[in-house]
């Protein structure tokens, strides 16, 4: 995926189920995880942009595909790529691989709100300028 971020994250015991793979809602926090790192590359933090902007992003839709199971002490690569770029709402593709396998993919649609009112907001135009620079 061109532009995309890319972490690792470790599968520790806690994130397995009794089967010994990663429990399925699991995935979502490595997938949260990728995308607030990638904000925090692009320099900004989440609590920073509440408290000074009074903003939040929440998702608002995802779709998830579960390919392959994780297991416990697996190295995976968990990416996140900007795909739509609206006024209030940005889409990422993500994917959590071990080596070059497709564990899981998501397509995640995320909301700006207005923290205060818990209604959606447009996105400010410092953050859309950096998002447009990172979107394919």
């Amino acid at each position: 995926m061109k532009n995309a971020f890319v972490m690792s994250v470790r599968v520790y015991y806690e994130d397995t189920d009794a089967g010994g793979v990663v429990y399925h809602a699991n995935y979502l926090n490595f997938f949260e995880r990728a995308r607030t790192e990638m904000l925090r590359e692009l320099g900004f933090e989440q609590d920073q942009l509440r408290d000074d902007y009074g903003i939040i992003f929440a998702v608002r839709a995802m779709q998830i595909d579960y390919l392959h199971p994780a297991r416990f002490n697996d190295l995976l690569y968990v990416s996140a790529t900007i795909v739509e770029l609206k006024k209030a709402s940005l889409v990422f593709e993500q994917t959590i691989k071990n080596g070059d396998v497709n564990l899981c993919t998501c397509h995640c649609r995320v909301a700006c709100i207005d923290a205060s009112k818990m209604q959606p907001t447009a996105i400010p135009d410092f953050l859309l300028k950096q998002f447009l620079i990172i979107k394919p």
